[in-house]
């Protein structure tokens, strides 16, 4: 009894444990933020191997998409902008992930794990840049990051994310490590459009595009327009400009094309829906139902005002 009482005590198992499976980690969740105290990304090496993650994570939501409409529906349908209320960006401040909440109106079931991914990706960039900027590194992988991040982030309308990377570019890595003359033109060329756009401060474009010396015609243009309240002109510039700048315009078109129709209203008692349609760049029935539109609709002509018989 006692040989194997003593053979029980010392058995010891022949495999470990298995019944619970390892954690898999995405590697891109897996990195904390520098501001939190993970200071792993303050190393050059591994900021480097975990921007190539980012980049093979964002290239696999591009081919996911397939064609390029297709991609394109999908930023559409990301509304991260700060401007509603309804569809605000949160951050979940333990692990700095950037929570997207999309518009359930536009967006079908099957776009969820498109939200996921691409907050994967903005979320890894945030870190990302802290641990840019917590380790002081000013060179051309920096000035990469930060680019990649600005366009991306302009892209689904981020403001959180793009304006203080087009400030800490312009400010604190151009004047140590000169970008060329293309990149500074496209960076200032967003700031200042999302300065007259976003944040409605014409006065303060003006300024950074002549602290900056930007040249850019079509940047000028779409100045003017916003200057002179030119909404047809807006809306034709709207079209010419890249995708990255399109989308920066979007902040102002709605103030834009409501400012037009309440000029209609003060202008004409009556005037052709074809023409309203083509000055406002948007169908009647879009009219009635996102600008308020209250005007009749008599066949082919809109009845602004009637005339009281005296």
């Amino acid at each position: 009894m006692r040989g194997r009482g003593g053979a029980r005590g010392s058995r010891t198992p022949s495999a470990p444990w298995s019944r619970l499976k390892p954690v898999e980690l995405d590697p891109l969740e897996a990195m904390g933020l520098p501001s939190k105290g993970d200071s792993r990304l303050l190393d050059f090496k591994t900021q480097e191997r975990y921007y190539t993650k980012i980049v093979e994570r964002y290239m696999t939501f591009c081919s996911d998409a397939g064609e390029r409409d297709e991609l394109l529906r999908r930023f559409a349908s990301l509304d991260l902008s700060s401007s509603s209320n309804d569809e605000n960006p949160s951050t979940n401040s333990a692990t700095g992930t950037i929570q997207l909440i999309p518009n359930l109106h536009s967006i079908p079931a099957t776009i969820s794990s498109n939200t996921k991914a691409l907050s994967d990706v903005l979320s890894a960039l945030r870190k990302l840049r802290e641990g840019i900027v917590a380790s002081k590194r000013v060179d051309d992988f920096a000035i990469q990051v930060y680019l990649f991040c600005i366009r991306l982030s302009v892209l689904v309308k981020h403001p959180e994310s793009y304006h203080p990377a087009i400030l800490h570019l312009l400010r604190r890595i151009q004047p140590l490590h000169s970008m060329t003359s293309v990149e500074i033109s496209e960076v200032v060329g967003y700031l200042v459009l999302d300065t007259a756009c976003r944040r409605n401060n014409l006065a303060e474009a003006f300024a950074a595009r002549h602290k900056y010396q930007l040249r850019d015609a079509k940047v000028d243009a779409v100045l003017d327009a916003l200057a002179h309240d030119n909404y047809m002109e807006f809306n034709r510039l709207k079209r010419r400009v890249d995708g990255h700048k399109a989308k920066l315009l979007e902040y102002a078109e709605e103030g834009m094309r409501k400012h037009l129709l309440k000029c209609f209203g003060r202008a004409y008692l009556s005037v052709d829906l074809n023409f309203l349609e083509v000055c406002a760049g948007s169908k009647w029935a879009n009219l009635t139902t996102d600008d308020g539109v209250g005007w009749e609709l008599d066949g082919g002509k809109v009845v602004i005002r009637k005339v009281k018989g005296r």
